[in-house]
């Protein structure tokens, strides 16, 4: 008995150029985490994106989420669209999934983009991502609202702000905290794509934001270290770049991909 395809992530459209790709981070979405750049990127590329089950317009389940189920809905919603080749972009754990689709899809991938990201946790990524877990399934949603503040904004950003400021601000996300969060956050306690470097060959832009306290700067590094071709930008940012510096995030991306994006 032949197995049904799966059932098609919600997906974003936007643009007409080079394939472009987008992989969002967890507890995030397409419009959440591309949003603010989506215009620039979307003026010089067919940009395709996939929300992941819980966040955006796709259903939650409760099923363990697995890398390859990300690469594969990728990889769909790019052959429906027509994209034979395509430049890939994964912010936060959207990396690992990037290098996991590079890797399996070679020939189909022009160039990578990894922004604030990671190939497997550390220690101390491993302890931010199992409280934002055990926070979001208690339902202390007002909590966890308020340490994603701090865990995500860099200081700078942050005390910018008054308290009253992040207070609303932690009572406008406590609410919309995507139902798929524990599904996504346990992926990014589990996901290791280290094994999948030697099978980069793509041409691979890492951006290294700066002033990130939830994927440490060191983290980002050792990724980068560990891609023999990679360049390096680096943005001085917490793990929202494209909250706190959306105009020089996508001009890093977007210089890149002029130079290697597939036609």
């Amino acid at each position: 008995m032949t197995t049904p395809p799966p059932t098609p992530f919600a997906r974003t459209v936007r643009g007409d150029g080079p394939g472009l790709l987008l992989a969002h981070g967890a507890g995030g979405s397409i419009e959440a985490n591309y949003g603010p750049i989506m215009e620039g990127l979307a003026a010089r590329h067919t940009v395709i994106g996939v929300d992941y089950p819980g966040s955006g317009a796709t259903p939650a389940t409760p099923s363990r989420l697995e890398a390859d189920e990300l690469v594969d809905q990728l990889i769909a919603a790019a052959d429906a669209e027509g994209l034979d080749t395509f430049a890939v972009s994964g912010y936060s754990l959207g990396g690992p999934v990037a290098i996991r689709l590079a890797a399996r899809y070679p020939e189909r991938v022009s160039s990578v983009v990894l922004s604030a990201t990671f190939t497997h946790a550390d220690t101390r990524t491993e302890l931010a991502a199992s409280i934002w877990q055990q926070l979001f399934e208690s339902g202390q949603h007002t909590t966890l609202a308020a340490y994603l503040n701090l865990m995500a904004f860099g200081e700078t950003a942050l005390n910018a702000l008054t308290l009253a400021q992040v207070q609303a601000a932690t009572e406008q996300l406590a609410p919309v905290l995507p139902a798929g969060t524990p599904e996504q956050v346990d992926l990014v306690r589990r996901i290791d794509v280290r094994g999948d470097l030697p099978h980069l060959t793509a041409p691979t832009l890492v951006v290294v934001t700066t002033a990130d306290p939830l994927i440490p700067p060191a983290l980002q590094r050792e990724l980068a270290a560990a891609i023999p071709t990679a360049e390096v930008a680096e943005v001085p940012t917490g793990h929202l770049p494209f909250a706190e510096q959306p105009q020089q995030w996508l001009k890093v991306i977007s210089d890149f991909l002029a130079r290697t994006s597939r036609p």
